[in-house]
């Protein structure tokens, strides 16, 4: 697919599970992307690294994946110019996911990181081919195709539905 655009990271492989659906959206709606492990715990300087120097290597979006306390999305908002889609994601240390929501919700003024549902990465896929769309117009036409696809199944199914 070329160049990466979005870069999806998370503090373990523990969250790969969750974080696939992010891949698998990105994959299906044709935008480039990379993966990686970047913990802010335990490789604090491979996170400093990243997220200085992730958009001089093109990249254009982040999705950062993490559980616990899931500092990751947000250290690496402080540190990079780019938007930061935070995922949530429920572990086994985990308090039902709160503990992972609230870190990656209550960000400081000024450090902006958008986040989606617990374990949402599909939607953090979505989130991020919308972001590279607003200056690419093939992308938004397969978003655009993709939303019209949902639409499609559901009306399928109401008639399905209707006729039980």
């Amino acid at each position: 697919m070329g160049q990466a655009l979005v870069s999806i990271i998370m503090g373990s492989d523990s969250d790969l599970s969750v974080m696939e659906q992010a891949a698998s959206m990105l994959k299906e709606l044709g935008v480039s992307y990379e993966m990686d492990i970047v913990s802010a715990h335990r490789t604090p300087e491979k996170m400093f690294d990243f997220a200085k120097k992730a958009h001089e290597r093109g990249i254009e979006v982040i999705i950062a994946g993490a559980g616990g306390a899931a500092h990751l999305p947000g250290m690496v908002a402080a540190i990079s110019p780019l938007p930061v889609i935070g995922v949530p994601v429920k572990s086994s240390n985990s308090i039902d996911g709160w503990d992972s929501v609230l870190s990656i919700l209550q960000m400081p003024g000024g450090v902006p990181v958008a986040t989606v549902a617990l374990n949402g990465a599909k939607n953090a896929g979505i989130l991020a081919a919308q972001i590279i769309s607003v200056k690419d117009r093939s992308i938004r036409e397969k978003i655009i195709a993709y939303k019209k696809g949902l639409q499609e199944a559901v009306n399928r199914k109401s008639e399905e539905l209707k006729r039980c």
